[in-house]
């Protein structure tokens, strides 16, 4: 049985518990990434820009040659709904849902973790450059 990705985009989109909208169509990859680091040139301060794009770098090299369609479009789907999130400006101050918490595997958390160390030392330095 064949199973239309498209179908399964717009189902995974429609399963959120969050009052977001969901993605019309799912991007490319390429027109994606462009999208999310356009994003991030236009709304976010040059500090962040930096770590975000790393980020995004990383994770883009990382799934590049995974070839399970599932998680490709769970990827895909995930980085659009962060796109559409980034271009808006309710997610400044927004806490991660804790049902998605739930679902990361522990070298998730562990990046999530990295992360978050990284933007407190990053907002540190900025604090004392400005002393």
């Amino acid at each position: 049985m064949h199973i239309n990705p498209r179908l399964l985009a717009t189902a995974s989109a429609n399963l959120s518990s969050s009052l977001k909208p969901a993605p019309l169509a799912l991007l490319p990859p390429i027109p994606l990434y462009r999208r999310i680091l356009r994003a991030h040139r236009q709304k976010l301060p040059a500090a962040h820009r930096v770590l975000g794009d790393q980020y995004i770098k990383a994770e883009f090299r990382r799934h590049r040659d995974v070839e399970n369609p599932v998680h490709i479009i769970g990827f895909l789907t995930e980085w659009q709904m962060y796109a559409q999130t980034i271009e808006g400006e309710a997610w400044r101050g927004e806490r991660i849902d804790p049902a998605k918490v739930d679902k990361m595997s522990d070298q998730q958390i562990g990046q999530l973790h990295e992360l978050m160390m990284e933007i407190k030392e990053k907002g540190k330095k900025q604090g004392d450059d400005e002393s």
